[in-house]
């Protein structure tokens, strides 16, 4: 028998050394990969940046599937033996004896052990195919946003002298601004260097891209009009950057429309749970069965404590889905950079106050001390969890929003800073020339020593083309914003190949400008969301307070005097002040944690959300101990 599809995958990627255990797996497993079932986990794992064999990953979610079977099988065995020695009938129902008289308990156990082992295999294979699917969706989300700004700055580079391989990998090079789209890039030159041929290369990504509706006609077409000439080309690509440029128009408005929709569901579901403790507590009073504890494996609980606790439970979840869905829906091209910390501890102490990343470890134990301090106090438990939330959440988020506003400010110098120096090229001075004038005569406020820094290093490497990337890059990574990356990076490369730099800096105009705009409508937008959370959040403050300091307090005379001869009978036993106020200020805690999580997140992201939660919580407690509730 010749040899399958997934043997021959498996040769055509055994290039790198591949481990022993994975050689074993392959051996066992690999002839699931030629299965019908797996056609499209096939199909997605083309679309994903998986870096071992089709059949090397399946192998492995096989072996991890029989691990599964396994082990739930013989717990599974172990647990039915375990309670089959107690006599245990549910009321109403024949003993299981009586059932299933003439199947003896060890077969029985060992039947059930299989059949559960069989389901815990089942689900992580299809769980193995969902991950791809996962990956796969992701990668196709991220080309959507990323290629209008590549095809944008290929138009650029089509003006200078660079073949189609030489721009699509300046393209592939540009991973930090351009994403899973110079990934794709990435691999057509890859695939080219192993067939000689760039459009083999290309029709391979066409065909395996994620992004079916958007990248793969792109590649198609930037290949046909390739060999038409570079006139066609350039022309084709501001045709296609202006289309695509609708097109994320469109697409954001559909996600700000997709973001209204959620604020206001987000809304009703932390105030529909804050309003049913209300009511529980209320009722309880009404209805004292609320009260009447309710039997369970390891605790025994009361029905209102599962409402009013579970409910707690759910807004907390609620919160972190919805923070979940804004950082989704969000543009990537305009969502919070990501930090890293430096690898020595000397290193992120010192860049503590820049760097929220940093100071997100050096807080840590800080505020664990300050934890420790509350404990030995004799503050209450719940109290201590959540000052030493704040304790950890505010000096974080403060860094963070104070970076933020210095990348803010630097991104309006920027757009200054391109219209300044593109007045010089068009005078005709060179580009180092330009940016020493710009650095001298006009003052760019947060970008003023980087610029510089730019001229004297431009100025020192004017006669060759590397440095003055060099100098470039060195430019974009100290001012470490998103919109640098996508403008001044376009810069480079195109002064690299050769471009007409009057036409270059026009271009440049025009994106600086579009990415300002987008980033100030993107703000005002973002925070309608900021203000929606912290108006649910006061709101529930306000009717928790007057509810306890009100209803409750009211509820709570009138069972202590109600009297038989007064027509009004009730059990004083069930309204406890203390006992509810913990009971609303837990629920007020996990709303102001909820809400502080979508309004950070609808505002910049992760370290904000942290900032937001914190404060929220904090005003909360301020106020709850104000009013003698915690």
């Amino acid at each position: 028998m010749g040899s399958s599809a997934a043997e021959s995958e498996y040769r055509s990627q055994s290039a790198r050394p591949v481990p022993t255990i994975d050689s074993g797996l392959y051996a066992l497993f690999s002839r699931h990969a030629d299965s019908h079932r797996h056609n499209a986990d096939r199909r997605n794992y083309r679309g994903t940046d998986i870096r071992m064999s089709f059949g090397v990953y399946l192998s492995r979610v096989y072996a991890v599937s029989w691990l599964a079977f396994v082990v739930v099988s013989v717990c599974a065995t172990l647990v039915v033996l375990s309670v089959s020695s107690f006599p245990i009938e549910i009321v109403g129902s024949p003993p299981a004896s009586s059932v299933l008289p003439n199947i003896p308990q060890p077969y029985l156990a060992v039947g059930l052990g299989i059949l559960a082992g069989g389901a815990a295999k089942y689900a992580v294979v299809r769980l193995g195919g969902q991950y791809l699917r996962w990956i796969a969706s992701s990668r196709r989300a991220e080309i959507n946003h990323t290629l209008p700004g590549a095809v944008r700055y290929l138009r650029v580079l089509s003006t200078g002298s660079d073949n189609r391989r030489g721009m699509l990998r300046k393209v592939a090079a540009n991973r930090e601004a351009y994403g899973q789209t110079a990934v794709a890039f990435r691999k057509a030159l890859n695939r080219a260097a192993l067939t000689g041929s760039l459009d083999r290369g290309l029709r391979i990504v066409a065909r395996d891209t994620p992004s079916r509706n958007v990248l793969a006609p792109f590649v198609l077409k930037f290949r046909e009009h390739a060999e038409q000439g570079d006139e066609e080309l350039t022309s084709y690509l501001r045709m296609e950057s202006r289309m695509l440029s609708h097109q994320q128009s469109r697409a954001r408005d559909r996600a700000e429309s997709f973001l209204e929709l959620l604020a206001e569901l987000f809304i009703v579901l932390l105030v529909l749970p804050a309003l049913l403790v209300i009511v529980v507590t209320v009722l309880s009073v009404l209805s004292p069965g609320l009260s009447e504890p309710i039997g369970a494996p390891v605790v025994t609980v009361t029905g209102q404590q599962l409402l009013i606790y579970g409910s707690a439970g759910f807004v907390i979840v609620t919160g972190l889905l919805a923070a979940s869905l804004v950082s989704q829906v969000r543009p990537h091209d305009h969502a919070e950079p990501s930090y890293s910390r430096p690898p020595e501890i000397v290193g992120q102490f010192v860049t503590a106050g820049s760097n929220p990343a940093s100071a997100s470890v050096v807080c840590a134990p800080i505020a664990a001390l300050v934890g420790a301090t509350l404990y030995l106090s004799s503050v209450a438990p719940i109290n201590v969890v959540l000052l030493t939330y704040v304790s950890w959440t505010a000096p974080v988020g403060i860094v963070a929003v104070r970076r933020a506003r210095r990348n803010e400010a630097k991104d309006r110098e920027i757009k200054d800073f391109i219209h300044a120096v593109s007045g010089h090229v068009k005078l005709g001075r060179p580009f180092p020339e330009a940016v020493a004038r710009v650095a001298a005569d006009v003052d760019l406020g947060a970008l003023d020593d980087d610029v510089k820094t730019l001229a004297f290093n431009a100025n020192l490497t004017t006669r060759d083309g590397n440095l003055r990337t060099d100098a470039l890059d060195s430019f974009v990574a100290r001012i470490g914003t998103p919109m640098a990356e996508q403008t001044i990076g376009l810069v480079t490369g195109a002064l690299e190949a050769g471009g007409d730099a009057e036409d270059i800096f026009e271009t440049l105009q025009t994106e600086v400008g579009r990415l300002h705009h987008e980033k100030q409508a993107l703000r005002n937008a973002m925070l309608v969301y900021v203000t929606v959370g912290w108006t649910t959040a006061l709101l529930i403050i306000g009717i928790m307070v007057a509810v306890d300091s009100y209803v409750i307090d009211g509820f709570a005379q009138l069972s202590a005097v109600s009297e038989p001869t007064t027509g009004v009978a009730m059990d004083a036993s069930t309204i406890d002040p203390e006992r509810d106020q913990f009971r609303f200020y837990v629920v007020t805690q996990a709303t102001m944690l909820a809400c502080g999580w979508f309004a950070g997140m609808a505002s910049r992201g992760l370290y904000e959300a942290l900032l937001h939660s914190g404060a929220l919580v904090f005003i909360a407690y301020l106020v709850f101990s104000g009013v003698g509730m915690a």
